[in-house]
């Protein structure tokens, strides 16, 4: 039984490749297969991604790189599938449904036709639209292409269980067909329209849908018929062709078959015992071998060659260009090449092939973030390979495998048919993979190619998770591409976490070392701060002692030069004058009436006050002293016989 863990990955795995929405529908569709995410999708989508069911042994095989649900004439009718296995966790939370949309793509004939309707519509809903569009009356209309087979009008499309995106097409058995006059139109569009062929192998009633484009050729379903039933083209005996198609060069557009599904059986030719034997021993040697004539291969033995050799003539003659120059050395100029030959082959929708060379693939997948990691799928095609087509056009080349492989992987390709180049990859395998990889790829037969090498990039190697070989199905292939990314998550979780505890250690080491950084220039800035502070200090210090020394200097001067003061009894004029400092204090002095005003300066400076930074401020009447003639006698300027006099700091 899956965890919760594991069904919420299998819940949105399996929401994203149908495109149902709603949550308990995709639930309860998931608990009727036992949450077997395949077995579901298969049950919702048999023919949207190009997975597709044989009715008799419940193979799973898919047609050539077109299908009835594709449409080459519209970009816009990609199937919601192209989106397959995005990582989405799902909430659990019931909540109110919502009218959910369906898109349908419906073909007719030569005409595409949009129609968008609620999931709550009926079928006959999207009919009576038909009928407006296609002037078809809808009573004359079967709209085919439901995977629940036929479905009634009245049916509602939630039932269903429908993606959101989806193909049909409308049958108009009773209708005439269009006039011979637009037959040239008609043929120049079926050229681009895709055509199921419903094959039936007789011998073991198995049932093939295969899909063709309409410029395909009769020859080239029988080469591919020949690769899924090993019958030989000149040994299939056909029933259900037109009698119109009595050339294989024809095209299916212009063989007269059924639009869009055409049924058709094929058996072995009987053949004398001993002739069959060796037929059998020769087609093991033959790869898609196309010519329905059997008269000349017959008729070759009498010119000395043998059928294997008039095989490998025909097959030289009808290959195509290589997928790669011989001995190519330069590995992106190789690759696209690959890239357009493979794309001219088996059609647009392919897997993206990185350009460059095997070490930049590796940059590319492995040594990036580990949030933006990837897996390395690396796809060597050969050739001489028979299952080569089937593999690229059925397999390699479905939505989903392409989807897939876009979202989790760099895809890398080589060609492995030309020996130098074969040569090289080896090396490089030995080089990046080591000896025991290189010896696997060397060993494989060439009937098992293509293979994929799925590989997953390590701390000190790269560790080769898979070899997938060609003989695999749609379904299996991308069971074991799912499996390698399940162990790919896993170790990428851990890398995520390593990798951001990592960061978190780097990013507290970076704040440690950038606070101490500031804590250092904070506290050197600090540091200077107070040196320039103290060299300040000391410098007005140093000019206030200078000051000081100075002014002492001249008070004393100024003290020494003073005249004696005269006594009280002297029998000369004495004025008396009384001087306030501005702290308060009194100081007296005596001079004579008859000395000039610059000695009584002299005397205030000497204690202290020089005349420079000081006024002197008579009371009656108020007058500044200092203001007048420093020569003129105390007599003469009123001090006289006494006087009390302010000092006052000048402003």
């Amino acid at each position: 039984m899956a965890s919760n863990m594991d069904r919420e990955m299998i819940l949105a795995d399996f929401q994203a490749c149908t495109g149902i929405e709603n949550i308990d529908e995709a639930i309860t569709l998931l608990e009727q297969n036992n949450w077997d995410l395949v077995a579901a999708i298969n049950g919702v989508i048999p023919q949207e991604n190009g997975i597709l069911q044989s009715e008799y042994s419940g193979d799973t095989l898919q047609g050539p790189s077109y299908g009835p649900t594709s449409h080459p004439s519209s970009s816009s009718s990609a199937p919601s599938s192209s989106s397959a296995f995005r990582h989405v966790v799902p909430s659990r939370q019931i909540v109110e449904r919502q009218p959910r949309m369906l898109d349908f793509r419906v073909e007719y004939r030569d005409r595409n036709v949009d129609v968008v309707l609620e999931d709550s519509s009926t079928v006959g809903e999207i009919k009576h639209i038909l009928e407006n569009e296609l002037q078809i009356p809808a009573s004359k209309m079967l709209l085919k292409g439901w995977k629940t087979g036929d479905v009634e009008d009245s049916t509602v499309l939630k039932t269903l269980h429908l993606p959101k995106n989806n193909s049909l097409y409308v049958l108009t058995p009773d209708l005439p067909p269009p006039s011979s006059s637009t037959l040239p139109g008609a043929l120049q569009e079926s050229l681009n329209q895709n055509f199921m062929l419903i094959v039936t192998h007789r011998e073991v009633q198995r049932e093939y849908n295969l899909n063709f484009s309409g410029s395909s050729t009769i020859q080239e379903v029988k080469r591919n018929v020949y690769d899924l039933t090993s019958i030989p083209v000149r040994h299939q005996l056909w029933e259900g062709w037109p009698a119109s198609a009595t050339d294989d060069s024809i095209t299916l557009a212009a063989s007269g078959i059924s639009y869009p599904c055409h049924r058709l059986i094929v058996g072995r030719r009987s053949l004398p015992t001993q002739t069959r034997e060796q037929s059998e021993e020769q087609c093991t040697d033959v790869h898609m071998v196309s010519d329905s004539d059997g008269d000349d291969f017959e008729d070759a033995t009498e010119f000395g060659v043998d059928d294997g050799e008039m095989f490998g003539m025909a097959s030289s003659a009808l290959r195509k260009s290589p997928m790669m120059p011989d001995n190519a050395e330069n590995e992106g100029d190789a690759l696209l090449q690959f890239t357009a030959e493979f794309s001219s082959r088996y059609g647009d929708c392919h897997p993206v092939f990185f350009i460059g060379s095997l070490e930049a693939a590796f940059q590319e997948a492995f040594y990036g973030k580990a949030r933006d990691r990837k897996l390395l799928a690396v796809y060597l095609h050969h050739d001489e390979s028979v299952l080569t087509n089937v593999f690229c056009s059925q397999m390699l080349c479905a939505e989903s495998i392409v989807s897939y492989l876009s979202q989790n992987f760099i895809t890398w390709a080589w060609d492995m048919t030309k020996e130098a180049n074969r040569a090289r990859f080896l090396t490089m395998c030995t080089r990046h993979f080591g000896s025991v990889v290189a010896q696997t790829i060397r060993t494989q037969k060439t009937d098992h190619f293509p293979v994929f090498l799925i590989i997953m990039g390590k701390r000190s190697s790269n560790e080769v998770l898979n070899v997938i070989q060609g003989n695999t199905t749609v379904d299996e292939l991308m069971m074991r591409l799912m499996a390698a990314m399940e162990i790919f998550s896993a170790q990428q979780q851990e890398d995520i976490k390593d990798e951001d505890e990592r960061e978190a250690r780097e990013n507290v080491k970076r704040e440690q070392d950038e606070a101490y950084r500031i804590s250092l220039e904070a506290d050197r800035a600090k540091r200077e701060a107070q040196e320039r502070e103290m060299a300040e200090q000391f410098r007005l210090e140093q000019i206030r002692k200078e000051q000081e020394e100075e002014r002492e200097a001249i008070r004393l001067s100024l003290e020494q030069s003073l005249p004696p003061e005269p006594k009280e009894e002297s029998i000369e004029s004495v004025s008396k004058l009384r001087i306030r400092t501005p702290s308060g204090e009194f100081f007296e002095r005596r001079f004579l009436a008859n000395s000039k005003l610059q000695v009584v300066f002299d005397f205030v400076a000497s204690k202290g006050y020089p005349w420079e930074e000081f006024k002197l401020l008579g009371t009656f009447p108020r007058r500044d002293v200092t203001q007048l003639d420093p020569n003129k006698s105390l007599l003469e300027l009123k001090l006289y016989p006494q006087e009390t006099l302010f000092l006052e700091a000048k402003e």
